[in-house]
């Protein structure tokens, strides 16, 4: 097995990992998305993300949730491929789908310290936000690098 493919877990795995990397005083850090054409805002993003603590767990959007949220024509990779491509980033510790509109059930079961989502969200808006307060984490917020977003991308490709 890759060892980017064995970073690649079910939520059971994810909240036994969760819990013993906190356990031996590890700060975990918990974002999501879909992540469908990486581009040098998510590497940005993550990159940050991860320098907030110890571990990354990264909540990947399955295909279904994406097709919800961005249309019938999203995601553009299936979500086998997306997950392996951010398994792969040195500083992604774990990638977990969930199929759910929003990530709460994932954030709900592993309790990270800190929830960092993009700044483009304010942090009373962030899917549970209120579920890592209670448990005494912080959620944090991210600035974008201006000018990359997927959409661009795909609107860039359409033109030519």
């Amino acid at each position: 097995m890759e060892k980017s493919a064995g970073k690649i877990v079910g939520i059971a795995e994810a909240k036994t990992l969760v819990k013993k990397w906190q356990q031996a005083g590890n700060q975990v850090v918990f974002t999501n998305g879909c992540f469908d054409l990486i581009h040098l805002g998510h590497v940005d993003y993550l990159e940050k993300a991860r320098l907030l603590g110890d571990k990354l767990v990264l909540g990947l959007n399955t295909d279904d949730s994406v097709s919800r949220f961005k249309g019938p024509d999203r995601p553009l990779q299936d979500q086998n491929s997306r997950a392996r491509v951010l398994a792969a980033m040195q500083f992604v510790d774990l990638v977990v789908f969930f199929n759910e509109d929003t990530p709460l059930e994932l954030i709900s079961a592993l309790l990270p310290n800190i929830l960092v989502k993009g700044s483009d969200y304010l942090t009373e808006n962030i899917v549970g936000a209120d579920v890592v307060k209670r448990a005494g984490g912080v959620v944090k917020t991210i600035d974008f690098v201006p000018g990359y977003s997927t959409t661009r991308i795909v609107e860039k490709i359409k033109k030519t």
